[in-house]
């Protein structure tokens, strides 16, 4: 099982590799980048529609989302600052350095996020080995950003 969810999460890198380079010719023709993350959520958005209603899954009780706690509905929030931010910079560094910027911050991030438990997660301390990962993260984002 652990197997499937390393490819489904490398499978996840080369579907966003792609909604990077189709986002960006959207805002091309579009001329916006607000446009265009916007037309990219609603199409996301009636996909996951879609989804839901051909697998029927029902939908939560009222108690239940009562239940959520008010900052975990803003990630959506997350993924359209960087929706509208990368139909920008991918035209101007690229797919690959945008991607390796966006990791860097991704990483640099979660160890923070693991090491003090914030968002409800597991805590995980910062070592020196994940220290150096994130190093060697860098130097693998310079190189490919030259």
């Amino acid at each position: 099982m652990r197997g499937l969810a390393y490819f489904l999460g490398i499978a996840s890198g080369f579907g966003l590799t792609l909604q990077i380079g189709m986002n960006s010719k959207l805002r091309t023709v579009l001329q916006n980048a607000n446009t265009a993350a916007l037309i990219s959520f609603l199409v996301g958005t009636t996909g996951l529609i879609v989804l839901l209603a051909v697998t029927r899954t029902p939908m939560p009780a009222r108690d239940t989302l009562a239940s959520v706690p008010a900052w975990a509905w803003f990630g959506g929030l997350m993924g359209a600052f960087y929706v509208a931010i990368s139909t920008v910079v991918a035209s101007q560094l690229g797919t690959a350095s945008l991607l390796g910027l966006a990791l860097s911050g991704q990483l640099a991030m979660a160890l923070v996020v693991d090491h003090f438990g914030w968002l409800g997660l597991p805590e995980h301390p910062i070592t020196l080995t994940r220290l150096v990962g994130v190093a060697l993260l860098g130097v693998g984002v310079w190189l490919v950003s030259r």
